[in-house]
């Protein structure tokens, strides 16, 4: 399973957050954590590669992941159920998909994606590079405090609304008083810039770009949970001159309040384009689920939890 599991554990406010609960659960249900139950941190400072793509981190991630995948289904006889929550969801999706397809066959049940950050992007990050975010969990500083520390990581101009996705609105996604910007890739070059980053927009260009067109379906057993129902931000306006102060969010759509459902759709629709990939592709919509805590409410964990027992041929105990 995925998710930012050490920065989890290292925080004494947030132990509920990201796969403790859910690891709990399962635990009590008899799974075991490093013999039936695996983890498999990641460093999110960087951004895992679409096909095609390179990355000296990601490399030795992915080959020791690999090992572990295969040591595990050799250990219990049964092919793996990979779980990743939010950026882990996208770490997983990534993971298999730069492995060989004859390889996923062999080893991978399911892949189950839970309110993953995928191509089409949201825009939480683009608020997270002007603003700042509180992510990082560094006590006693404040977003504003590790803006700059945030900006040097990889992973923070990777889902930016993706031109193809969000540009459908033909409505602006930032407004500033000097100018406004859309979804297109040029603007948010620009929108770099303004907010005092502009060496952050090659590195943009060649490697968060080409993930918003990045489709490629795992052709392995997908299950895709995502919240709905909730008010997710679709439109920032930045009062300031200098970005320093949180944007006042000016429109909504649905979503899990983080991940726009337009965003969720456009992925669903390129998975059920590609007919291999269709026919083992399941979409679960939970209503009033949030980012966040869809791996830690209740009603939302107990349906997170069926698709991993029913992938392992159990039942739930009643």
């Amino acid at each position: 399973m995925f998710d930012k599991l050490t920065a989890c554990s290292l925080s004494v406010v947030h132990r509920d957050w990201c796969l403790g609960k859910l690891r709990a659960a399962l635990e009590d249900m008899g799974y075991r954590d490093g013999d039936t139950m695996f983890g498999a941190p990641y460093d999110f400072r960087y951004a895992p590669p679409s096909p095609g793509q390179t990355s000296e981190v990601y490399s030795r991630y992915f080959k020791e992941l690999m090992e572990l995948v295969e040591a595990a289904s050799e250990r219990t006889r049964k092919k793996a159920v990979i779980l990743g929550h939010s950026f882990g969801g996208m770490v997983a999706l990534e993971f298999v998909r730069n492995t060989p397809p004859a390889w996923r066959r062999e080893h991978i049940e399911r892949l189950v994606l839970v309110a993953p950050t995928l191509p089409g992007g949201f825009l939480e990050p683009v608020r997270n590079f002007a603003s700042g975010t509180d992510i990082l969990y560094v006590p006693a500083t404040t977003p504003l405090a590790t803006r700059a520390m945030w900006r040097s990581f990889e992973s923070a101009i990777v889902n930016f609304p993706s031109p193809a996705v969000f540009g459908r609105l033909q409505a602006p996604l930032v407004v500033t008083r000097e100018r406004n910007y859309s979804a297109s890739a040029h603007d948010m070059e620009r929108f770099l810039a303004a907010v005092g980053s502009g060496e952050a927009a090659e590195p943009f260009r060649r490697r968060a770009v080409p993930k918003m067109g990045s489709f490629a379906a795992p052709m392995v057993p997908m299950t895709y949970i995502s919240g709905v129902g909730n008010r997710t931000p679709l439109r920032l306006v930045f009062w300031g001159e200098d970005f320093d102060a949180a944007p006042e969010v000016a429109a909504y759509g649905d979503g899990d309040g983080k991940i726009n459902l337009i965003s969720v759709l456009a992925f669903e629709k390129e998975m059920r384009r590609q007919p291999e990939q269709k026919k083992q592709f399941k979409s679960i919509k939970i209503n009033k689920a949030q980012h966040s805590t869809i791996v830690t409410d209740d009603f939302a964990l107990h349906r997170v939890i069926q698709e991993i027992v029913e992938a392992n041929n159990q039942k739930i105990p009643s």
